[in-house]
């Protein structure tokens, strides 16, 4: 199908074209096409391992050289590239099999139809029915070797065939996973989104509660990042827990996790934002390699419901600011948007 300019893939991609390209023009970096791939999958926000790494060399003001883009598509793009090529190829090459099994096995029916009619000839002549008998029977013995030789071809490559779509579907699944917390990315995030909108656009409700750490610059800075690393993934594991089946908990962005809950009412979310508070300020945590127990983690939660025919982006506004109104009154709180409405009044 070709893109028209009121389609919104188009425009989507179009705009992650333009914010690649003004971004390599201010880094000074060559817009060559492995470059440009690079910047595109960062903007795009499907690669959390290469967005973290781009945004740790901005922190540090590390220069954007040949080297070092070249190593960002080496490391992160490349594998990607070479996985899909190695999928299509031996998906090729299994297609080529399974066309030669088919006209194979269509020679061979034609065959033993052709065989089986100089038999029936040889009866209309008068020859001797034990003989016909017996040459019917060998060339029924030689179809069923004929087909068992084809249906054992048939049964490896549909094992095959079973293990490229095993591979497709577990690189679909990392495609859409935060590699560091194994919940949803930003990607898969949009598309729950997406087709949550449409089903509250009709009536039924839709919450989302966003959910940042307490403090945890501080944290990182005094226990370091890879324990850092550790309570994000423990957070994010009670948030897949106290949320219920059909939400979506995803990674929105460095320690603010998100969940979508289609369904739920601004109370049933303020609720289950309300558990996951508690459980999280309930856990203690002890570094293992010297038994120290750290510092109580306490998160702070907004929440608000979405409302019909408005952008999702208003609706994540409205968690962000009931998520700092959180903080601002002592962190570890769930807020909700009628708390903002209410300090916009006394404002």
């Amino acid at each position: 199908m070709d893109a028209s300019f009121d389609d919104p893939d188009y425009d989507y991609a179009a705009s992650i074209a333009g914010r690649a390209m003004r971004s390599m023009a201010e880094q000074r970096i060559a817009p060559t096409p492995i470059n440009f791939a690079v910047w595109y999958q960062y903007f795009a926000g499907s690669h959390d391992d290469l967005r973290d790494a781009i945004d740790l060399l901005i922190d540090h003001n590390r220069p954007f050289d040949a080297r070092t883009n070249q190593n960002l598509f080496e490391t992160y793009i490349a594998p990607q590239v070479s996985a899909v090529v190695v999928t299509s190829e031996r998906l090729h090459t299994l297609m080529g099999a399974a066309k030669e099994f088919l006209a194979s096995a269509i020679a061979d029916n034609h065959s033993q139809m052709q065989a089986i009619s100089e038999v029936a000839d040889q009866g209309k002549s008068g020859v001797d029915p034990k003989a016909l008998v017996a040459q019917l029977m060998n060339e029924l013995a030689r179809a069923a070797t004929r087909a068992t030789r084809l249906e054992a071809g048939f049964a490896e490559k549909a094992r095959e065939l079973d293990v490229i779509r095993d591979s497709l579907s577990k690189s679909e699944e990392r495609a859409r996973t935060d590699t560091l917390t194994g919940l949803a990315n930003r990607r898969a995030l949009d598309e729950f989104l997406r087709k949550a909108q449409v089903t509250a656009d009709w009536g039924e409700p839709l919450s989302v509660l966003l959910l940042d750490i307490d403090r945890f610059k501080t944290f990182n800075d005094d226990f370091g990042h890879g324990v850092g690393d550790q309570v994000l993934r423990l957070i994010a594991k009670v948030l897949r827990e106290k949320v219920r089946d059909q939400d979506l908990p995803a990674r929105y962005g460095g320690e603010e996790l998100i969940a979508v809950l289609p369904g739920a009412d601004l109370a049933t979310c303020a609720g289950i934002a309300e558990h996951i508070r508690r459980a999280i300020a309930e856990c203690r945590i002890t570094r293992r390699s010297t038994g120290e127990v750290l510092p109580n983690i306490s998160v702070s939660i907004g929440v608000a419901q979405y409302r019909s025919g408005e952008a999702i982006a208003d609706l994540i506004e409205r968690c962000d600011r009931a998520l700092y109104l959180a903080k601002g009154g002592g962190r570890n709180r769930v807020v909700t948007e009628i708390e903002l409405d209410r300090a916009g009044a006394a404002g």
